[in-house]
């Protein structure tokens, strides 16, 4: 369940590292990348697979990113790759994960990766895209984000 607590948490957060990001024509990273970077957040593409996003350099792992620190790291990866990626966030105090989750599949989302983030005190959005939050949101973002709320996988705030 992802709460609106956390996403604002994250959100809150100006510097972001997004993992998995890439100029891929499927590549999912890549287009958060760019609309968190359209938005006017700083952001840093992690990928060891990638030079440039978006004509911005790219970095191959967390521990590469230039200071200043990121407030986060948004993981666009399989859920193997994420727990690596976690470790990375753990090692660097790297303080708020968004585990991407798209319609269909794991995404960056396992159990073993959310108690992770859970006992390491990492503060955790784990299994929803951050483009249903980022105003003005598409409608595509819109229904999607509904949909997470009649089914119970969004809340408003916690209880």
């Amino acid at each position: 369940m992802v709460t609106m607590e956390s996403v604002e948490r994250f959100l809150g957060g100006r510097r972001f590292a997004v993992v998995g990001a890439s100029d891929g024509k499927d590549n999912f990273g890549g287009t958060i990348y760019r609309e968190l970077r359209s938005h006017g957040y700083d952001v840093v593409a992690v990928n060891p697979h990638a030079d440039r996003v978006a004509g911005d350099p790219c970095v191959p792992d967390l521990a590469s990113v230039p200071a200043p620190p990121v407030d986060g790291a948004v993981l666009v990866v399989h859920p193997d790759i994420a727990v690596e990626a976690v470790r990375a966030c753990i090692d660097l105090g790297i303080p708020r994960v968004w585990l991407f989750k798209g319609i269909g599949g794991a995404g960056a989302v396992s159990d073993e990766v959310v108690r992770l983030c859970e006992d390491n005190g990492i503060d955790v959005v784990a299994g929803a895209c951050p483009l249903m939050f980022l105003e003005p949101v598409g409608w595509f973002h819109r229904v999607h984000r509904a949909t997470r709320r009649l089914n119970g996988s969004l809340v408003a705030r916690a209880a």
